[in-house]
């Protein structure tokens, strides 16, 4: 049996700031956010737009009604999560009134949540061919004003549907793994921005990539010139290109030529996002399908999943016959070129107005131009509304 992404949908917020006056306000050369981490722009969230309501605007795009008849599970990867207990796939489902006979689930560990989505889909899928899979990953990536990790912040959603005769990716049977517990990102309970110790992160990242893809080589005897694209879980594009550049070491420069040209179909969105973290590798997905005028069914796609903390996998997927038919219906590079470009002073504003912890809250949602927003706060509840 075939199982893997039948659809997939994104979205963001309508808001962004130009890396370059970023790096200005900030007094960098503009160079370190263009070249040195690959950002081109980056969203910013309302205060009217979480991770619930990021996944509800994400999911709404391809979910039809014989879709949600077939629903038996929602998976929701995020580390963005909006109550400790209840989980975002709770809110999700009551937001979008799906059916009532569903399993929902959150999962968390870093940016990898969205990953293990799809791998407990896929499980599920093999039990049940007939129903389908909704899994989201959705976060807003938050470092703190004028820190270090400020340019590698953003946020969005990225849902993808799992069933069996996918329509765009049937992924293949060997998914290779690493975990460590290492001290590279953390956020403390009660905290609404990231740790991140930034050097041995990315080490951490390019140790564990080696890792898994060592033994996914050693499994399968595939080489590298099977494969039409590589694609690499980017918090900023920079990284992916370094994760790049240690894979192709020694190859021949045709197989060379190729797999850079690919990437940069595939950071063409999240260099104009930011960090995703759960839905960045994901994102990077959907820009290679959007952009790359190469690709043909029958391909081998490569995914580098990593979530800090630390966990690593790697896995492949054949692309199936009319994939772009699937893609007709969503079209994130108008949605990108439709947001509006906001000043660095709006941008602090509306950073320190994101609300996490409150016993009461009313957001004024008028101005955000999204179909799904969060509303506000009852009794530490969050509320949801559609307009």
């Amino acid at each position: 049996m075939k199982v893997g992404i039948d659809k997939i949908g994104f979205f963001t917020s309508d808001l962004y700031i130009d890396m370059v006056k970023l790096a200005k306000q900030r007094q960098e050369d503009p160079n370190k956010y263009l070249i040195g981490i690959g950002q081109k722009k980056m969203a910013v969230i309302r205060p009217t737009q979480d991770a619930v309501s990021l996944a509800a605007n994400a999911a709404a795009q391809i979910l039809t009604e014989k879709d949600r008849a077939k629903l038996g599970l929602v998976v929701f990867g995020t580390e963005s999560g909006v109550d400790n207990s209840k989980s975002a796939a709770a809110y999700l489902a009551g937001l979008l009134q799906l059916p009532k006979n569903l399993r929902v689930v959150e999962i968390k560990q870093a940016c990898y949540g969205a990953t293990a989505g799809l791998d407990f889909a896929q499980g599920y899928i093999m039990l049940h061919p007939q129903e389908k899979v909704l899994v989201i990953g959705a976060d807003i990536a938050r470092y703190g004003l004028n820190t270090s990790g400020e340019p590698t912040q953003g946020g969005g959603a990225v849902a993808m549907l799992v069933t069996a005769a996918p329509r765009i990716i049937a992924f293949e049977n060997v998914n290779t793994a690493a975990a460590c517990d290492a001290g590279d990102f953390w956020r403390p309970l009660g905290e609404t921005e990231a740790r991140v110790a930034g050097k041995f992160s990315n080490n951490l990242y390019l140790d564990l990539l080696q890792q898994v893809w060592q033994e996914y080589i050693k499994q399968t005897g595939a080489k590298l010139e099977d494969f039409a694209a590589l694609l690499f879980h980017l918090p900023y594009t920079k990284l992916g290109l370094k994760g790049l550049r240690s894979l192709t070491t020694g190859a021949d420069a045709t197989t060379s030529v190729r797999l850079f040209k690919q990437f940069e179909a595939a950071r063409m969105y999240n260099c104009q996002v930011g960090n995703l973290y759960t839905g960045s590798l994901y994102l990077s997905f959907l820009s290679l399908l959007k952009n790359s005028l190469e690709l043909q069914a029958g391909q081998r796609i490569g995914f580098y999943s990593y979530g800090s903390g630390a966990q690593a996998e790697f896995f492949s997927g054949l692309l199936q016959p009319g994939f772009e038919r699937q893609l007709v219906q969503i079209n994130p590079a108008q949605q990108l070129a439709e947001r509006h470009e906001i000043s660095i002073t709006a941008y602090e504003q509306l950073y320190r107005q994101q609300a996490v912890q409150a016993a009461e809250l009313k957001l004024d949602f008028a101005n955000d131009p999204a179909k799904y927003v969060f509303a506000g706060i009852h009794e530490y509840q969050r509320s949801y509304t559609t307009h």
